[in-house]
């Protein structure tokens, strides 16, 4: 059955003005943290500010890399410049993982001797950052779920919005007991989730630089319907991989009977209409072999023999 990818059903336009929105609240929000984590002497806020300074750069690049998404294919790049988004998610995450294990140093260093902060900086700064972060979440979400590219990002600004519930709590702890040690338990908190976060979705941009095969599609059922066609004697050499984020794409070498050689272009035919209705494959490029004269002893994917595999 084909796939439902839950594209957003927001014009590119109005999209851009939504991340330019939220880099320009992010930018202002990451300088007011520094500024305040500096003169409150609170790790937890410096923390949330360079994650918020991550949000922007990587709304940044995410702005830029949906611009250079809808170029048309050109002769430089003659799939098109789609895979960009792909690239940018892949900056995000690791900037995210760089990030965090830097806050768990810095953590720790001050566990060990807890330096004085200002509470009502640390929750006056917190509250306004939850705002922020809030609203850039909401002004992403619709869009996340369409595009690995704006998901980073939604991940980024709902993981800001949780630290900055935990920078709230750790400043009105800080105010009511004296309990210093609280600011860089957080900060470490902070760290441990971004990095259970980035660790979490890399693997999907990874997979499609990688040419994996889509994760939303079950390759045996692809090889068995392929299989299954009237006229067709096998299929070897399949590579399944995507374009782009949502294009799923078939290459394979496809045998024919030879009696049903003569009705070729009604196979592939069949063959195309099947994988796109199906399976949702809108690109496939299908090499045809006579029975007689067919590759023997070819593995089902790659390019290798049966005997090579092992």
């Amino acid at each position: 059955m084909p796939h439902d990818h839950g594209h957003g059903h927001i014009d590119p336009e109005s999209g851009d003005r939504r991340v330019s929105i939220a880099i320009w609240a992010n930018a202002l929000l990451t300088v007011a943290q520094i500024v305040g984590g500096l003169l409150s002497g609170s790790l937890a806020l410096i923390a949330d500010a360079l994650h918020n300074f991550s949000d922007m750069a990587s709304l940044v690049i995410a702005f830029g890399a949906r611009k250079i998404a809808r170029r048309p294919a050109d002769e430089r790049m003659t799939f098109g410049y789609g895979r960009i988004e792909i690239v940018a998610a892949l900056i995000n995450y690791t900037t995210l993982i760089l990030i965090g294990f830097y806050l768990i140093y810095e953590g720790g260093m001050r566990m060990i001797d807890p330096p004085e902060v200002a509470g009502w900086t640390v929750v006056i700064l917190g509250g306004v950052a939850l705002a922020v972060d809030t609203l850039t979440a909401l002004l992403t979400y619709s869009m996340q779920k369409g595009s690995v590219n704006i998901r980073a990002l939604f991940l980024h600004n709902l993981s800001d919005a949780l630290a900055s519930v935990a920078v709230i709590i750790g400043g009105a702890l800080i105010i009511l007991y004296d309990m210093r040690w609280v600011d860089p338990a957080i900060t470490i908190g902070i760290a441990l989730y971004i990095l259970y976060l980035a660790f979490t979705e890399i693997g999907g941009p990874i997979r499609t630089l990688m040419l994996g095969s889509p994760p939303d599609i079950d390759n045996g059922a692809v090889v068995d319907a392929v299989r299954g066609i009237a006229g067709v004697a096998d299929i070897h050499h399949a590579h399944f991989w995507q374009m782009q984020e949502h294009a799923a794409a078939l290459d394979t070498h496809v045998v024919i009977e030879t009696a049903s050689w003569e009705r070729l272009e009604d196979i592939k035919d069949e063959i195309k209409r099947m994988l796109e209705s199906q399976f949702g494959i809108a690109h496939s490029t299908l090499e045809f072999e006579r029975q007689e004269r067919a590759h023997q002893n070819a593995s089902l994917y790659g390019h290798g023999g049966k005997e090579d595999a092992g």
